[in-house]
């Protein structure tokens, strides 16, 4: 007994002194960051939601920050929460070139309250690293010429920025995966930036991030399983999922005809990923117009936002999903601000179950329709500008979604988060 009591007190003693070693350094490090981040501006996050909400990213305007701290400088920032440093990242997300919001990746429990301490300095700017979990790229061949309408010999490097020349067309072989590519630590989406304009799903196999991988070896490699994944969808004619297009009252014709696009890697990451097309001079019907896209991605997220932007009035967008067969459609919900057209089945290249989705609000929606090809949704922007979100979600990827009844449940809780956000104060 009074050697179990002996051994009982040293442990205990043990303990103390680890707890008062661990206060000491966190003490240290908590005056060196108010040494380098004099600034200080406290930030609570509620979740309205009874639900657990883990590995969120939340997006604070600037504005907000500012109006607590003139001297506000974003280049600079340090964020804490429970004496956890969270990841953040700048974002611009109305497209003028100047950041408005900062990110943060955090938890968020059922009903809570979270106290965040944003630390900054007035001056300068002081670049902290955080672990990479979205990411985007685009590659184009250098090196080679044209023949024809390809791109014989060269080498592919990355840009930020590509105007799609006027000789590249489908299976031209001068862009890698023949598109921009986006993605997080669970998914990947790219687009094909020829006449095409359809989106894309690449299944992961890990949650590292792969887009680099891609792609390198030929334009067929990828549509095979290798360790990282493969490209899970057949695409052809259709929508595949979430691409743009408009409504002619019986189809639905995708961004073909434009002048000239430009497309850039706004963003690649550690937090969120951004494509940034424009297309210039589309054809729409008897319509011509300028279109911006934004599609982006973030952490932990199956999802990808997008943005258009358009520069005269339309009398609808639509969107949708690629019809393939042994597939059913996951009936809406009934209520809530946030809606969604939803399949699943054996509808993955590889065999496999795949759940794909749009997510969009009820006040834009025109009506829920479809053609041989797809079922669509057809959307009114408003002011020019509509925003939506598609989903994909392959039983293959780690901690991936088996069965119909469990895809409708994350449906649920992803028309949960969109209809209840997190609230900054």
């Amino acid at each position: 007994t009074h050697d179990k009591e002996r051994k009982m007190r040293k442990i205990c003693c043990s303990l103390l002194l680890a707890a008062l070693l661990l206060a000491a350094c966190t003490s240290e490090v908590e005056k060196k960051l108010r040494q380098e981040y004099p600034g200080k501006v406290l930030l609570t996050i509620k979740n309205p939601l009874a639900n657990d909400r883990p590995d969120e990213v939340v997006a604070i305007p600037l504005d907000l920050i500012r109006a607590k701290a003139a001297d506000f400088n974003p280049r600079a920032v340090v964020l804490a929460a429970k004496g956890r440093e969270l990841p953040v990242q700048l974002c611009d997300d109305n497209g003028d070139g100047a950041p408005d919001h900062l990110l943060a990746n955090l938890d968020a429990g059922a009903g809570e309250r979270s106290r965040l301490i944003l630390r900054y300095a007035p001056e300068g700017v002081k670049e902290r690293i955080y672990t990479p979990r979205a990411h985007a790229e685009l590659s184009a061949k250098f090196g080679g010429e044209w023949v024809q309408r390809k791109y014989v010999s060269g080498t592919f490097h990355k840009v930020d920025f590509l105007r799609v020349p006027p000789e590249h067309t489908d299976h031209s072989e001068y862009i890698r995966y023949e598109g921009p590519g986006w993605e997080s630590d669970r998914v990947g989406f790219r687009f094909y930036l020829d006449w095409r304009n359809a989106t894309d799903i690449f299944g992961k196999r890990s949650r590292e991030l792969v887009l680099h991988r891609v792609g390198l070896e030929d334009f067929e490699n990828y549509h095979h399983m290798s360790d990282w994944g493969m490209d899970i969808l057949k695409v052809g004619p259709a929508l595949g999922i979430g691409t743009v297009a408009w409504w002619d009252g019986a189809a639905a014709n995708r961004v073909a005809v434009t002048d000239s696009i430009h497309c850039r890697v706004a963003a690649a990451g550690p937090l969120l990923a951004r494509i940034r097309t424009d297309y210039f001079g589309w054809k729409a019907g008897t319509n011509t117009l300028n279109l911006r896209s934004d599609l982006s991605i973030t952490a932990g997220s199956r999802m990808t936002r997008h943005v258009l932007r358009l520069d005269s009035a339309i009398d609808n967008l639509c969107t949708g999903l690629v019809k393939l067969p042994d597939t059913e459609v996951i009936p809406p919900p009934a209520e809530g601000e946030w809606s969604w057209l939803a399949t699943w089945g054996v509808q993955s290249l590889n065999q496999d179950r795949l759940g794909m989705a749009i997510f969009f609000r009820r006040a834009d929606l025109i009506s829920t329709t479809g053609d041989d090809l797809n079922h669509v949704v057809v959307l009114r922007p408003s002011q020019q500008k509509l925003e939506y979100y598609f989903l994909a979600a392959w039983e293959l990827e780690p901690g991936g979604i088996t069965s119909r009844e469990a895809f409708a449940a994350e449906l649920a809780a992803v028309a949960a988060r969109l209809n209840n956000p997190l609230i900054i104060e």
